[in-house]
């Protein structure tokens, strides 16, 4: 990452990671500042800038907005963040927001970031917040093909919203291996295993990812059916790509949240039958214990005239009907299953 000042005197730099100059689909040599890169956007040429920040503040975002001209409302969205997926336009200018996520398995949560595209006929700027989905790479691909470049700042836009769309789906395969986990714990004969705190926490990363994802795809059929003059024709192929697979992720969030939902209700079953089940056990315990309680209870009242203790086999008499009668007990609570 590199700090370059705006202009000579000024007081707050601007964090800038790359500022470039394309012209007939290839880069023009040389790296701008943010002044130099103002005057090329305005300049005649068929070519286009394409200037890159990272986590800028409203001062050091400030030079960039004047020299640029940028809408006061989309430049406070950029610096302030926290933004749903979205598409607005301000003239010439589209305003773009795209939600970031990357799934941290060892601790089951999802890393969220945004990216925010001011997209104009000359110029791309973008404006990167968290550590998901670093641009480097998506700038060092697209200028590998000059074709798509040829066709200006539409070309940088799909770049960057197909490698965000990409990123979404290892955040789902992880969700969904971490989902298949809990189904297993669910149904696990262990009474230990309640997984009904890592279903809750996995519900909300599913409802993290999900807004992620659900408000992008109106966005990008918009493009995909070349609603801006920015998207030439050539490029609606693309987008219509990257929505089909956008579609198909967002598919698979709505699937992970009927899951949990799913999962949540039979952990709750689970948890009921085994309460009745112990409930059925120690009830059939209480019975059984019932028995040599009531006639010891008997023989605790003093009386004096009872016929067994005149007996010589009285007590060995009681003790073995308190055997009978519990075992006979216990052996219909075996089968009835309470046992």
């Amino acid at each position: 990452m590199r700090i370059i000042r705006a202009q000579a005197g000024e007081t707050n730099p601007v964090v800038i990671v790359d500022c470039a100059l394309y012209e007939n689909g290839e880069r023009r040599a040389g790296d701008l500042d943010v002044a130099e890169a103002a005057r090329a956007a305005c300049d005649d040429s068929p070519g286009f800038v394409w200037l890159g920040v990272h986590e800028p503040t409203a001062d050091e975002f400030d030079a960039v907005r004047r020299e640029f001209d940028l809408h006061e409302l989309a430049v406070e969205d950029a610096v302030e963040a926290h933004e749903r997926p979205k598409l607005e336009v301000y003239g010439e200018t589209l305003f773009v927001v795209l939600k970031t996520v990357r799934y941290i398995d060892s601790e089951e949560v999802i890393r969220s970031g945004e990216i925010m595209l001011f997209v104009n006929p000359t110029f791309v700027i973008s404006v990167r917040h968290g550590d998901a989905s670093d641009l480097h790479p998506v700038r060092q691909a697209v200028e590998k093909r000059p074709d798509l470049l040829r066709c200006g700042p539409g070309a940088v836009l799909h770049a960057v919203i197909d490698r965000v769309v990409d990123d979404y789906e290892p955040a789902a395969q992880g969700l969904e291996t971490d989902i298949q986990q809990v189904e297993e714990q669910v149904f696990s004969e262990d009474p230990a295993e309640n997984p009904a705190q890592r279903i809750y926490r996995l519900e909300r990363e599913v409802l993290e990812l999900h807004r992620a994802v659900t408000p992008l795809a109106a966005p990008v059929d918009r493009l995909a059916r070349g609603h801006f003059d920015l998207v030439s024709p050539e490029l609606r192929d693309y987008f219509r790509d990257v929505h089909d697979h956008l579609l198909r992720v967002a598919s698979r969030v709505e699937g992970f949240r009927d899951l949990l939902s799913s999962a949540l209700q039979a952990n709750l079953t689970q948890v009921t039958v085994r309460q009745n089940a112990d409930m059925r056990r120690i009830s059939a315990w209480v019975a059984i214990l019932a028995v040599p309680t009531m006639i010891a209870g008997i023989y605790g009242m003093n009386f004096q005239h009872m016929p067994e203790l005149t007996w010589r086999y009285g007590y060995p008499a009681v003790l073995l009907v308190i055997l009978v009668v519990c075992g006979a007990l216990y052996r219909g609570f075996r089968r009835a299953g309470w046992l």
